[in-house]
């Protein structure tokens, strides 16, 4: 038996604005099975590289909790519904996950 899907990623937040005054949005976005939601306040000044970096190592970390959040949710239940071999392995996705948002919390420690 042999099963693909699709799952694509865009995570190009590029905020692009030419007036000057401050406001705030929100946007949602989704992957198939879960939800995000991002709220953004935008000054429209020039973001440095070193102020630019930390948010998208900011962005990375919570996107990579919420997917080891969801990786111990599917583990739980595949581990309820007879499922060891997979539980185990997507509770040691979990444990990947939460190595790699350590990694980035690490660097944006070190951002000068």
């Amino acid at each position: 038996m042999s099963h693909h899907h699709d799952h694509n990623h865009d995570h190009d937040h590029n905020h692009d604005h030419s007036h000057d005054h401050d406001h705030s949005h929100d946007h949602d976005h989704h992957h198939d099975d879960h939800h995000h939601h991002h709220g953004h306040a935008h000054s429209h000044a020039p973001l440095s590289f070193s102020d630019k970096l930390v948010k998208l190592l900011d962005h990375w970390i919570q996107h990579n909790d919420h997917h080891a959040e969801d990786h111990r949710k599917w583990a739980e239940q595949a581990r309820e519904n007879g499922q060891e071999a997979v539980a185990d392995l997507l509770e040691s996705a979990a444990e990947l996950t939460d190595s790699i948002s350590e990694r980035f919390r690490e660097a944006s420690s070190k951002v000068k």
